[in-house]
């Protein structure tokens, strides 16, 4: 019974590490990468990814971050520098699908195994009209303080609804 138990929570476990390290990749589009460090088994390199905000079409935030190369980095068990850099711009007609939180995480993406998350949040400022997007990552016991912000103002005619 005891060993049952323990494959059933290494299935859980490897069920919840699966889906940790596919979620970064169901919501964004790697737009280009260049190379940073040459290794023989991979080279380190940034890449810059575009997300496209869920709730709010025709703007698109593009992230751009370190990734680690090497034998731990294709094994996706290295652990990305904590740097990112993001710019969100229109780029097309804007129409928010529904009413808006004032401040949520639109993305996460896996920066190591299980322990680094990298989040773009999404800020509503109601009285510039404007949504704000912020990215920085956290771990499971400290997180860092290097971020990056930018700002969307909505066109003419677009009130942003919160709920």
């Amino acid at each position: 019974m005891k060993r049952h138990l323990a494959l059933s929570s290494v299935s859980a476990a490897l069920a919840v590490t699966l889906t940790v390290l596919s979620a970064p990749f169901a919501h964004s589009e790697e737009v280009a990468s260049v190379n940073t460090n040459f290794r023989i088994t991979g080279s380190d390199r940034v890449v810059v990814e575009a997300y496209d905000d869920p709730l709010v079409t025709g703007v698109t935030c593009y992230v751009s971050r370190a990734r680690t190369g090497g034998v731990k980095g294709t094994l996706g068990i290295a652990e990305d520098p904590t740097e990112a850099s993001i710019a969100c711009r229109q780029v097309g007609p804007i129409k928010i699908l529904e009413p808006l939180k004032q401040q949520t995480d639109v993305f996460t993406a896996s920066m190591s195994l299980i322990f680094k998350t990298l989040h773009v949040v999404r800020i509503v400022d109601a009285k510039r009209n404007t949504l704000v997007y912020l990215t920085y990552s956290d771990r499971v016991v400290s997180g860092s303080a290097k971020n990056s912000v930018t700002a969307v103002p909505m066109p003419a005619g677009i009130t942003i609804p919160v709920r």
